[in-house]
C-alpha cells in the first residue's frame, strides 16, 4: 500500500527545465548524464533513449566543443526528455547549444568569460526561457577561495555557489538551480544545509564521484537520504561509475523507500533463511529484470514463508507468502490463490502485468 510520506520538503521557488518542474511543489525529478562522445550522434541518441525507458525525467548532455554544441541539434531532434547542456569557461558553446534547442544550462557564470559575455548568455536564456543550473564541485573550487580556507569546506562551497549566484542576480536572471557536491558525504550533506538556510533557489543533490554500482550507491543513499528526510532537495544525480541506466534506477529506488517519489514496480523480499519455501533470492532477481521495463507504481511482497509473509502479502498490492509445495498469493489484501512453487515467477508476472492493464484502462474510461 502507498503510503504518505512524512517528509515537509523546503519552500523553493519553482523554475522549468523544458517540460519538467523543479522546486516548489514539483515532485523531486531524476536526472542522469551521458557518457558517451557527444559528437557521435547515434550513440548518444541510443543512451538516451534507454535512460528514457527507465523513466529519466531530466538528461544532462556533456557540451566541450563548438563540434559537440552542432552535434546537440541533431540529438535534441531525436529525443523527448529535456535537455541540459553541461558547459565549462566558454560562452560561445552556451550560444551555441541554445540555438540548437537545450532546455537547461549548467555552468558558473563567473567561470565562462567577463560580465558581458555572460550578460549576453542570460539575455539569450531568458528570451528562450532556458533555466541555468549553478554547479559547485570541492574538487574544481576557485583558486582564491581555495586558498582562503585551506581545503574544500562546506562553507568554501556555499561562497563559490552564492558569488555565482550574485552574478545571475545582479543580471536579473532567477530561473536557477544551485548544486554543491563533493565526494566526501560529510561534506555535501553540511554544503546544502548551509546553503538551504541561505537561498531559496531549488537545490539540485548529488554525492558527486561516488564510486561504483555497489559503494556509490550506498554513500548516495546516505548522503541524500539524509538531506531528503530534512526536506532538502528538489531533482537529484546518482553518481556512479557505472551504466547511466543504473543511475535511474538507484534515484528513484531512493525516493520510493522515502515515499517521495512512485515509479516503478516496489519490490518487497526477504533476505531468506531456512524457513524459506522456495528459492527466494532467484526469484526475485528473475522478477526485476521482468519488471525492467514497468513504470506503474506497485507493490509486490515476495517473502519465503508464512512467519512475515502474510502480513507483508496483505498490506502489497500483489503479494506472496512462501508455502509447502504451493505458495499463498494475496491481491489487494484478501488471499486469492495458491501457487505451485515452481511457476510463481511467470504467475507473479501475469498478474502484476494484468493489474496495470486494469489500472490503464480505468484511467482511460475517465
Amino acid at each position: 500500500m502507498h503510503q504518505e510520506s512524512p517528509i515537509q520538503r523546503r519552500k523553493t521557488r519553482q523554475i522549468y527545465v523544458g517540460k519538467v518542474a523543479v522546486g516548489g511543489d514539483a515532485l523531486i525529478s531524476v536526472q542522469s548524464m551521458t557518457n558517451t562522445e557527444t559528437c557521435d550522434v547515434a550513440a548518444t541518441v541510443t543512451q538516451i533513449r534507454r535512460l528514457e525507458a527507465v523513466g529519466a525525467d531530466i538528461i544532462r548532455v556533456s557540451v566541450p566543443s563548438m563540434e559537440a554544441a552542432k552535434a546537440f541539434k541533431a540529438i535534441r531532434a531525436q529525443v523527448e526528455t529535456p535537455l541540459v547542456a553541461d558547459i565549462h569557461f566558454d560562452h560561445r558553446i552556451a550560444l551555441q547549444v541554445m540555438e540548437n534547442g537545450v532546455d537547461g544550462l549548467r555552468i558558473n557564470p563567473g567561470n565562462i568569460g567577463s560580465l558581458d559575455k555572460t550578460r549576453l548568455v542570460v539575455e539569450v536564456a531568458r528570451d528562450k526561457g532556458i533555466s541555468i543550473r549553478i554547479g559547485v564541485n570541492a574538487g574544481s573550487l576557485e583558486k582564491d577561495i581555495h586558498e582562503k580556507y585551506g581545503e574544500p569546506t562546506p562553507e568554501a562551497l556555499v561562497e563559490s555557489a552564492l558569488r555565482h549566484a550574485s552574478i545571475l542576480d545582479e543580471l536579473n536572471f532567477h530561473d536557477v538551480e544551485i548544486s554543491v557536491k563533493a565526494s566526501d558525504i560529510f561534506l555535501a550533506v553540511d554544503a546544502y544545509r548551509l546553503l538551504s538556510r541561505q537561498v531559496d533557489y531549488p537545490l539540485h543533490l548529488g554525492i558527486t564521484e561516488a564510486g561504483g554500482l555497489r559503494s556509490g550507491t550506498v554513500k548516495s543513499a546516505i548522503g541524500l537520504g539524509l538531506l531528503l528526510r530534512e526536506g532538502i532537495g528538489d531533482t537529484i544525480r546518482i553518481s556512479l561509475a557505472a551504466d547511466p541506466v543504473e543511475e535511474i534506477r538507484v534515484g528513484f529506488d531512493i525516493l520510493k523507500s522515502l515515499h517521495l517519489r512512485q515509479k516503478g514496480i516496489n519490490l518487497i523480499a526477504c533476505p531468506s533463511c531456512s524457513r524459506q519455501e522456495f528459492d527466494v533470492i532467484n526469484t526475485t532477481n528473475a522478477l526485476e529484470l521482468r519488471f525492467e521495463d514497468i513504470l506503474e507504481p506497485m507493490d509486490v511482497s515476495i517473502i519465503g514463508c508464512v512467519v512475515n509473509g502474510i502480513g507483508e502479502a496483505k498490506e502489497a498490492d500483489i503479494g506472496l507468502a512462501g508455502g509447502d509445495k504451493r505458495s499463498i498469493l494475496y491481491y489487494r489484501g484478501k488471499q486469492v490463490d495458491r501457487i505451485v512453487n515452481q511457476n510463481i515467477v511467470d504467475v507473479l508476472e501475469k498478474r502484476v502485468r494484468a493489474e496495470i492493464a486494469e489500472r490503464v484502462a480505468g484511467r482511460n474510461e475517465a
